[in-house]
């Protein structure tokens, strides 16, 4: 694999620790890290409170393809609601609600990086 895959694998998997790290300090529980089946992966499950958060990370080093968030199209989110069920089965966890959200990491030349949490975008 090129350099520039093990670039992309290594600011995801830093933007996936930064938003696991922010959801935690919001009151959530991390569930699951980088689950994944035959229709693909789910960065992150949480819980908070009663509801079931299956979380998208995005992370960019910068805006020039767009915001991270702005990455998670309407195909990507029917995505997730079926990785949520496929997940749910095998898990065997229920709850009330279930809900999509978006943690999007704009990482910064210096400083702390930039994090945006989008609650149910689904």
């Amino acid at each position: 694999m090129g350099s520039t895959y093990r670039q992309r694998t290594a600011v995801g998997g830093y933007g996936e620790q930064i938003a696991a790290r922010h959801l935690t300090e919001a009151g959530m529980e991390i569930l699951d890290r980088n689950w994944r089946c035959e229709l693909g992966e789910i960065d992150l499950v949480a819980r908070d409170r009663d509801a079931l958060v299956i979380c998208e990370v995005k992370t960019r080093r910068g805006v020039g393809y767009g915001t991270p968030s702005e990455a998670v199209t309407a195909r990507k989110v029917r995505r997730l609601r079926r990785l949520a069920v496929r997940w749910i089965e095998q898990s065997g966890r229920r709850a009330p609600e279930v809900r999509i959200d978006v943690v999007s990491v704009l990482l910064a030349a210096r400083g702390s990086a930039l994090v945006e949490h989008v609650r149910g975008v689904g």
